[in-house]
């Protein structure tokens, strides 16, 4: 895949904003001290985002694409 810099996300894009914000909310969870299911599905939440980010930044630099599930 050809490396399309125009497509590239700025630092100050909605989704790293998105994917900031859900990790704060984790951490506040954390700091907070809930536990169990609702602390995992934050953290689940902030991971997702981050990684959803990195995998889009990674095709358009043209990086291999890794299999979809």
């Amino acid at each position: 895949m050809a490396k399309d810099l125009n497509s590239v996300l700025p630092p100050d894009h909605p989704k790293y904003s998105d994917a900031v914000e859900a990790m704060k909310r984790y951490h506040q969870a954390q700091a907070e001290g809930i536990r169990g299911a609702e602390l995992e599905r934050l953290r689940q939440l902030a991971e997702h985002q981050f990684q959803a980010v990195t995998d889009y930044q990674l095709r358009i630099l043209g990086a291999p694409a890794k299999p979809n599930h």
